[in-house]
């Protein structure tokens, strides 16, 4: 089934130390559930597998802040093919949109092999756009950015606070599915991410323990960090 998020959500980013993070988590451990997709130790794993095109347009795109812009990416979590997700990310004024779908396993196969998929009007509009970009544009999978979550929800405002753990890069896409793949971490040791992202308000509780005297907004960008140290080998500017 195809899913669509047709309301812009605002998302904001920190970077924060190991410190920060761990009374971030205390605070907000009473105020605002667990995602119940979270295992025993409170988190999931994502691996994600992000496309880009010959002259690395959505890498630059991201780097100048262009706006719009979109990348596709896909996305499984505990390193399993239960549930693949294709994912059109939209950024539009600050802000996000997501269209998705869901991929067969040898449907994702194909796709990370660099190829689309025979042409088809059966396909959702999101799977459809990727397979047309492919063509015209040589889309083809760039990057693997993995990381684990701690996932917090919260229905009034449908707010998602998650802290992202172990961000690393790989460009091991032909063992997307395996548990173990050759990978580097991307953060300096230490640093962590905090998310926070809600669609019309974000309850007063939750900005207001949110609060840390030392902690800023930051356009972090995971694909972008994992995509600079991973072309040829070096760091682009």
């Amino acid at each position: 089934m195809e899913k669509f998020n047709g309301k812009f959500r605002h998302e904001y980013k920190y970077i924060c130390s190991d410190m920060q993070l761990a009374l971030l988590k205390n605070r907000i451990d009473g105020l605002i559930s667990l995602d119940s997709h979270a295992g025993k130790d409170k988190m999931y794993n994502i691996r994600s597998v992000y496309f880009d095109d010959y002259k690395n347009r959505c890498l630059y795109e991201n780097i100048s802040g262009t706006d719009p812009r979109e990348k596709f990416r896909i996305r499984i979590y505990n390193y399993s093919s239960e549930k693949i997700t294709l994912e059109l990310k939209k950024k539009v004024c600050g802000k996000t949109q997501k269209l998705s779908c869901p991929l067969t396993k040898e449907q994702c196969e194909i796709l990370l092999g660099g190829m689309p998929l025979p042409v088809s009007r059966e396909y959702p509009p999101v799977l459809q756009k990727l397979c047309i970009q492919m063509r015209q544009w040589l889309l083809k999978p760039v990057v693997i950015v993995e990381y684990d979550r701690v996932p917090y929800v919260m229905k009034e405002g449908n707010v998602r606070v998650t802290l992202d753990l172990n961000i690393s890069s790989s460009l091991d896409i032909d063992r997307f599915f395996e548990k173990q793949i050759s990978k580097r971490p991307i953060m300096p040791i230490g640093q962590q991410i905090l998310e926070v992202k809600w669609d019309e308000f974000l309850p007063d509780t939750i900005y207001h323990n949110l609060q840390l005297d030392s902690l800023q907004r930051t356009a972090f960008s995971k694909y972008q960090l994992c995509r600079k140290f991973s072309l040829n080998g070096g760091i682009v500017g």
